[in-house]
């Protein structure tokens, strides 16, 4: 019997991504990319054309967004910062006469992992996306967590209650504004004295003293956090992706973490489901891949 494929689509802020991906999570279509455009009508072409060149091909077609996607898997919750601010207005079901199906990034990457990556098999996982900002997505008993409006896992908690560094959501002190790589580059700032410094001077010189002391305030910022997550939701794993995980030492923050957690030992790992996890993860929530 034929495997059932989504058409599946990454929606970033500055990139748009579609592929088409079977139900063993394998992508089988050249991966196009696109410009995420300025205006909301020229986003919604994008989609129109993409979906009108292979929607033949495919069972469903399968979202994977920025910004927080209700429960009902067909719109998304407020707004997203960083894409046309009318974008949480779209009628996604409208685009194709196949279902649609629309799911957070970091959600669906998150599902990739737990199918067909480093959390497969594991009921109880968290994956943590460090990159400009932080993503992140829960599992709970093999069942993606979404909260009671879809707009759960998001990593804005507290690391420090002094005001001492705003956050993108326009608080303070979110884990987000030290884990990132945002992060990082404000760390760099403070401790070098450096205001030109950047994230590429700290990790492209990682062995000299000074950038190994950023470097390990940045990690311990990230222990916080996993600390903190593991204490909450007692998970099998916690696993690191996005472009800011590769500079993660993934040893000394399991090892660090599962000494002081009040809950019971977990792994720490990086990623494996590769650069479009959320693609795939969004065409197996589709397709209803468990």
């Amino acid at each position: 019997m034929a495997l059932k494929k989504a058409l599946a689509i990454d929606v970033g802020g500055t990139k748009i991504y579609n592929t088409i991906v079977n139900e063993k999570g394998e992508i089988i279509s050249e991966v196009e990319k696109h410009h995420t455009p300025a205006t909301f009508n020229e986003i919604k072409a994008v989609f129109e054309e993409i979906i009108s060149k292979y929607e033949h091909q495919v069972d469903v077609i399968a979202f994977a967004t920025c910004g927080a996607v209700n429960n009902s898997n067909d719109g998304i919750l407020g707004s997203t910062g960083n894409i046309a601010k009318e974008y949480p207005s779209m009628d996604f079901k409208s685009l194709s006469k196949k279902p649609v199906f629309v799911e957070n990034d970091a959600n669906a990457a998150a599902w990739a992992e737990h199918i067909i990556g480093s959390s497969k098999g594991m009921p109880y996982s968290i994956m943590l996306t460090l990159g400009t900002g932080v993503g992140g997505g829960i599992i709970l008993d093999n069942k993606l967590y979404k909260g009671k409006n879809g707009a759960a896992g998001e990593m804005h908690f507290k690391l420090r209650n002094d005001k001492h560094r705003k956050c993108t959501c326009g608080s303070y002190d979110c884990f987000e504004a030290y884990a990132s790589g945002t992060g990082l580059k404000k760390t760099a700032e403070e401790i070098s004295g450096d205001p030109d410094i950047t994230t590429y001077d700290v990790v492209g010189s990682k062995d000299r003293p000074l950038m190994k002391k950023i470097l390990e305030k940045w990690q311990n910022d990230i222990l916080e956090g996993v600390i903190g997550l593991a204490n909450i939701f007692d998970p099998d794993v916690i696993v690191l992706s996005g472009s800011m995980a590769e500079f993660a030492d993934i040893e000394y923050l399991e090892k660090q973490a599962n000494k002081e957690i009040v809950t019971t030992p977990f792994k720490v790992v990086k990623a494996s489901a590769g650069n479009y996890s959320g693609m795939i993860g969004a065409a197996l929530l589709a397709l209803g891949v468990k």
